[in-house]
């Protein structure tokens, strides 16, 4: 049995930090894997195991432990990396990557196996092993499989991480392809998809819905993101939507899972290094959980899960103050009238955990709007969500930027005239999660600035803002 955990807003162990989740419905349950590291060579040695958790609502989960241990440095297993789990006739199977960087005479990366009666207590496998096979793909970029029932071929089939063996250098990346009557003996084959588009793509996942393929993957060279692809047909074509993301730079490594009725994809939410805003960005943070929508044209979006936004309960008063620019107080909103300036409201002092929530619409040639915390009247500085309708764009931002640093992260965003929009702000600590429309998310960090003001602002245009709420944790 494990032990419960109430966590915050978005998970993380207590005594390191996490990536890479893999997520499996079972039994009313999610049952989140994801790889552990203490970022402590020096006491916890080489090496990196899965882990496992479970929630129904991702806020409390139940901490199984250990699931798969790593080997040592004569294993090919010395770091456990990402994969799938699986089920056929109740017995549970998990097929993940095997790395070794060390120099012992074999490729860095092979696909490896362990089964479960009861997804808790795993037994590796230890004659199973899947090679790239090197006529194709290159040996030491062979990881991350997920194995699915092709019903069409009546075969099971695995997608890895991979990447051909000729091409350009930056363009080999591929989704590699092995098949399987019995989960047990699998063929190696040719590319399941090979684009010439990156580098590689990293875990790869993939579901059906309504007649409809969506494969997700990750890159890191054009840049770090996941993206997806769509088709009506395994064998494609897969066709990039216009907007192919779920988040920005800092949801990494997503995967989803669905219980039936709905589907939510995991990826992390990246730390950085010294814990400053000008520290690089790093592998491992905190799980954050969005919900997968699907509109007429069959491309997807994202929300935040309805269990994340009812954690937040009661509400927080509000105390309108203008700081710069014309402002009017309307019982639940504020109206900017300044037309060729920045404008400024101040409504509360930042809480270190908290939802704020409000419905905008501005008037056609507003340059920016948007939501600051942790804002300081004198220096200036604070944290940002700004729409730019000029560029159908939100961008997560800091301010002041030092030098010439371009912002943060942006996301596109569907801005029509006279169609108001939602925007809510989750802050927890470092971390802070954007949504705009029910459709986008945006992930970010913010480290140098830890308290401030709560503001609403307009740049050389007209909005309003209605619907304000403020609520704790």
């Amino acid at each position: 049995m494990g032990y419960s955990v109430t966590m915050g807003v978005y998970y993380k162990p207590s005594d390191a930090w996490a990536g890479d989740f893999i997520p499996f419905h079972w039994d009313g349950k999610y049952h989140l894997f994801y790889l552990k590291d203490y970022r402590d060579e020096e006491r916890h040695g080489r090496g990196m195991s899965w882990y496992h958790v479970t929630t129904s609502d991702f806020l409390e989960y139940e901490d199984h432990g250990e699931a798969i241990s790593h080997g040592d440095e004569t294993d090919q297993d010395l770091y456990a990396f990402t994969g799938c789990v699986f089920e056929k006739d109740r017995l549970f199977h998990i097929f993940y990557t095997g790395h070794n960087p060390l120099d012992n005479g074999k490729p860095d990366q092979a696909i490896m196996h362990a089964k479960s009666q009861d997804l808790v207590s795993w037994e590796k496998d230890q004659r199973f092993v899947i090679w790239a096979d090197e006529d194709i793909y290159e040996p030491d970029d062979w990881r991350d499989p997920f194995v699915f029932w092709n019903q069409e071929a009546e075969q099971y089939w695995m997608l890895i991480a991979a990447r051909v063996n000729k091409g350009p250098e930056s363009r080999r990346g591929c989704i590699g392809l092995a098949t399987s009557e019995n989960l047990e003996d699998w063929e190696v084959r040719g590319p399941f998809w090979s684009p010439d588009l990156y580098y590689i793509h990293e875990c790869p996942d993939l579901f059906e819905w309504d007649g409809t393929w969506y494969l997700i993957y990750s890159t890191f060279t054009e840049r770090q993101v996941t993206h997806y692809r769509m088709s009506r047909d395994l064998s494609g074509p897969w066709t990039a939507p216009r907007n192919d993301t779920f988040d920005g730079r800092s949801f990494y490594a997503a995967k989803t899972a669905g219980n039936g009725e709905r589907r939510f994809i995991f990826g992390w939410n990246p730390t950085k290094e010294g814990r400053i805003d000008e520290g690089a960005w790093q592998w491992g943070g905190n799980l954050v959980v969005h919900e997968v929508l699907r509109d007429e044209s069959d491309s997807l979006s994202v929300r935040i899960p309805d269990s994340v936004r009812e954690r937040f309960g009661d509400d927080l008063p509000l105390s309108p103050e203008t700081k710069l620019g014309d402002w009017k107080m309307l019982d639940s909103k504020v109206v900017c009238e300044e037309t060729d300036g920045f404008s400024l409201i101040s409504l509360s002092e930042t809480p270190p955990t908290c939802l704020f929530s409000t419905t905008v619409s501005w008037k056609p040639g507003t340059r920016g709007l948007g939501i600051m915390v942790r804002y300081d009247h004198e220096s200036g500085s604070n944290y940002q969500a700004r729409i730019e309708p000029q560029n159908s764009r939100i961008v997560y931002d800091r301010w002041p930027r030092p030098g010439d640093q371009a912002f943060m992260i942006e996301r596109p965003l569907d801005v029509r005239e006279g169609r108001p929009l939602r925007i809510d702000l989750i802050l927890e600590e470092t971390i802070v999660e954007i949504y705009a429309d029910e459709k986008v998310a945006l992930s970010s960090r913010a480290y140098d600035e830890t308290q401030g003001e709560l503001c609403l602002f307009v740049s050389e245009g007209e909005a309003t803002f209605e619907n304000l709420q403020l609520k704790r944790d």
